[in-house]
């Protein structure tokens, strides 16, 4: 595994590499009304009536929020290996 920080909009976005994996996973804090959807290579998150966006690299994306953390699971596309 490896890990490196950027950025999503102005919140830390911690980065972990696995073999088959990469998860992005930022504290965006506690809004009650926070929804995130993958569309088109691009994370989406509304929260608190903001709207903030992240491309993302191309594969299989999956994201959610729990608690104000929000997890991106980038897997690799069949055929990349």
């Amino acid at each position: 595994m490896t890990s490196e920080q950027q950025l999503f909009d102005e919140t830390p976005l911690r980065r972990f590499e696995y073999d088959d994996t990469v998860v992005l996973a930022a504290d965006v804090g506690p809004a009650a009304d926070a929804s995130v959807d993958v569309v088109d290579g691009t994370v989406i998150v509304v929260a608190d009536g903001h709207q903030h966006e992240q491309e993302i690299p191309a594969g299989d994306a999956r994201a959610f929020m729990n608690h104000g953390v929000l997890t991106i699971e980038l897997s690799e596309e069949e055929g990349d290996n």
